[in-house]
């Protein structure tokens, strides 16, 4: 007699701000299943409704759509009425609750991750993802099986892909003929974002747009140097205006200028933030603790009575710091851009954070390079994460935070300059007397930290950062290998 198959859900794979595994080492299809039947009791739980409605959508991973099936049979076991949008980007998905009135959203994906993995971002308030409380509720409810029993069903949405693609274009055209490189790492959004680019009146070189779901050049990560060096190269060789590479599910971008350089998102977002705060005076925005330090005295944003709120990092947690200091526009690092009423919806969608650059060569009569030349020069490391065990990471980090305190306490000095200030929202960002940072957290969504260093002052400060918090990490004995180093 065959043995009945064991439900397997890993713990750890409960992050704070979705869901995350290696499949099938770390969740099986009995364990997504779970996952659905304990998704759904939460949404009955907290929406009140006996079978409140749920849009579903899978990316391109090959295993996809069998994780999408094992979830929704998971929510429809619970009562749940499944809307299901079929192949999306998460942006998508999180359209399709304002457009559908739907109660909550859930879409499969792992984002940028390796290929192995799969997740799902879920959430029930319009416009955000669930947050760390969310996430362990959703961890009791799953793991201890306490799942209400009822009869829902599921409905097919059939091409919601053009409602989401018509919406961005029609609201966004442009005069101006920009010559934009689109570049996909072969992910779900090369269906969306070139075809939506073109729409509002770019022209359009296409770099890895085809879907394919082996990834065979690398991993659609806009934070990723070897997407950026290949955009950069294209960017070059087709005298393009500016070129866009987005992640996997289509929530980020990062942004090559017109002379094949990178701009860090945080520094796109501060063009950005600028360029609304002349019309949007008094506004505020959210940046999270990876960004750049020239928010905080930005000439123009002062000018215009603007404040700058740094927050922890993570989509959720600065979306719901937009929604609830009812900031115009929040940004991060990684690329995530999130605009408020009357801009958008709150959430991020990397297209509509490419089409506000558009917007801004549109309104200005300069290249992409003359308007990043602008802003006061700094010297900054890319996002670098050393491995760290999940059940390692926050107590490293808190250990570390108590170092650097001491530190500070102390007046050690880094470089030649003592610590002047601490931030302690996420992990740890410590500033020098002259601007200069450093950041150390523990990453969200993978065994690993976070470091990032920045100086206006010199290259070489930003180096020595690196090497002083390069040093307090080996000395730990709990670090692996970084996936890129400066």
């Amino acid at each position: 007699m065959n043995k009945p198959a064991l439900i397997h859900i890993n713990p750890l794979g409960f992050r704070e701000y979705d869901a995350r595994w290696l499949y099938e080492k770390d969740v099986n299809l009995l364990g997504i299943e779970n996952l659905g039947k304990g998704l759904g009791t939460q949404v009955i739980k907290n929406t009140k409704k006996k079978n409140p409605r749920i849009v579903v959508g899978h990316d391109y991973r090959s295993y996809s759509e069998k994780i999408k099936k094992s979830l929704k049979n998971g929510l429809i076991s619970t009562g749940c009425y499944v809307e299901d949008i079929g192949l999306s980007l998460t942006p998508t998905v999180y359209f399709a609750q304002f457009n559908l009135n739907a109660d909550a959203i859930a879409m499969v994906t792992a984002s940028h991750n390796e290929n192995g993995w799969t997740g799902v971002k879920m959430g029930i308030q319009k416009g955000l993802t669930y947050a760390p409380n969310e996430m362990n509720e959703l961890k009791d409810i799953t793991l201890n099986k306490k799942f209400v029993e009822n009869k829902g069903n599921e409905k097919k949405i059939d091409n919601f892909k053009n409602i989401y693609i018509q919406d961005l274009i029609k609201k966004n055209k442009i005069n101006k003929k920009i010559k934009a490189v689109v570049a996909c790492g072969n992910g779900t959004v090369g269906i969306f974002a070139p075809e939506i680019l073109k729409g509002i009146g770019c022209e359009v070189i296409e770099l890895d747009c085809n879907l394919d779901y082996t990834f065979p050049k690398y991993n659609p990560n806009p934070e990723n140097l070897e997407m950026l060096h290949a955009i950069s190269n294209v960017v070059k060789e087709n005298k393009a205006d500016v070129g866009f590479g987005f992640d996997g599910d289509g929530d980020r971008v990062g942004v090559i200028d017109n002379k094949g350089d990178k701009i860090f998102s945080d520094k796109i977002g501060l063009l950005i933030a600028r360029s609304l705060s002349h019309k949007h005076k008094g506004s505020k925005f959210i940046v999270d603790v990876k960004s750049t330090g020239l928010y905080v005295e930005d000439k123009i944003l002062l000018e215009n009575n603007c404040k700058t709120i740094y927050w922890k990092t993570g989509h959720s947690h600065i979306k719901k710091k937009v929604s609830t200091e009812k900031a115009l526009a929040g940004f991060e690092k990684s690329g995530h851009f999130f605009f408020n009423q009357p801009l958008g919806y709150g959430y991020d969608d990397g297209i509509n954070s490419a089409i506000q650059v558009c917007h801004l060569l549109n309104n200005q009569n300069k290249k992409m390079n003359e308007i990043i030349n602008e802003l006061p020069n700094t010297y900054q490391t890319p996002t670098m994460a050393p491995f760290c065990k999940d059940e390692e990471k926050y107590q490293v980090v808190d250990d570390l935070v108590k170092q650097i305190e001491k530190i500070k306490k102390n007046k050690t000095k880094i470089d030649n300059q003592v610590i002047a200030d601490v931030l302690t929202v996420n992990g740890i960002r410590f500033t020098l007397e002259d601007g200069s940072w450093g950041l150390i957290r523990a990453s969200s969504n993978k065994p690993s930290l976070v470091v990032v260093t920045e100086s206006p002052t010199s290259d070489n400060r930003k180096k020595e950062i690196f090497c002083f918090i390069d040093r307090l990490l080996q000395q730990t004995g709990k670090i692996g290998e970084y996936d890129q180093k400066i």
